[in-house]
């Protein structure tokens, strides 16, 4: 009976989660693309500084060690992405010409406006780095509903809807993300909703070992935080660093400010209950 109640808790939040948080994004604020990525790189840098990295340091890992982690997680999605464009290179490789032509087209169209407009075709960094940092942050999600489930049932269903919450906004996040670099809504929603049931597979290991994955979860936490804080700065932060005008500066700083607001409030009230 526990085993059934820890997966249906693990699947209603690893990917109820994700689904409340495409309709979010895709249906209701599909107008407003600059702004998501604002909110975005917003609820994942909050995700990480204000919700995972502090759980991480509240343990008994010694801090040393975990910052190794997070600096080594940061170097390996550096890697990751390198690795990815040098493939998506060689895939479309241009012959010198062309490579010429495009590149003296873009000198011009630079100078022209004053600063760099990203074509419709571009490839986006991050995909890869956002599907790691979600299914080893779900995977942990799914050892605390099990450990909850656990010592009480009651208790179980409040940990798995506090999951379930505080998962939607980073979520949104993560499917703007994937909207890129996977071109289309649909196709990013495929890939966050198969990293939400990881949260299940957690939920299965920890109720099967629980007592010994314990002493782990401080390094799942920073895992998934080195994945987060690297797309939003990497990736999404310099899609925003361009030439505009005080209004259009301040909507982005304002969303920026919701995203981290929104992940703040809602993993305070979890924490609360």
């Amino acid at each position: 009976m526990t085993l059934i109640a820890i997966l249906i808790g693990t699947v209603a939040a690893g990917v109820g989660s994700v689904w409340l948080a495409a309709f979010l994004s895709f249906a209701m604020l599909a107008r407003f693309t600059q702004h998501m990525l604002s909110l975005a790189a917003g609820a994942l840098m909050a995700t990480a500084f204000m919700h995972l990295l502090p759980e991480a340091f509240e343990s008994a890992a010694g801090a040393h060690e975990l910052f190794a982690l997070l600096l080594a997680g940061l170097v390996f999605f550096f890697l990751l992405d390198k690795a990815e464009l040098w493939h998506h290179g060689h895939e479309h490789h241009h012959g010198p010409d062309e490579v010429h032509t495009h590149a003296s087209h873009q000198h011009s169209h630079t100078h022209g406006h004053g600063h760099h407009h990203h074509h419709g075709g571009e490839r986006r960094s991050g995909g890869w780095a956002v599907l790691a940092g979600d299914s080893v942050h779900a995977f942990g999600d799914g050892i605390l509903i099990a450990s909850a489930f656990m010592a009480d049932l009651r208790l179980g269903v409040v940990a798995a809807l506090a999951v379930l919450a505080h998962e939607v906004p980073h979520h949104m996040g993560d499917l703007v993300v994937l909207r890129q670099t996977s071109g289309t809504a649909r196709a990013a929603l495929v890939k966050v909703s198969l990293a939400g049931t990881v949260t299940a597979l957690g939920g299965l290991v920890g109720y099967l070992l629980l007592s010994r994955l314990d002493d782990w979860l401080p390094y799942f936490l920073v895992a998934a935080s080195s994945s987060f804080v690297y797309v939003a700065l990497a990736d999404l932060i310099p899609q925003l660093q361009k030439r505009l005008s005080l209004h259009e500066t301040a909507a982005q700083v304002i969303w920026l400010l919701a995203g981290i607001g929104l992940v703040t409030v809602v993993s305070g009230l979890a924490h609360s209950h």
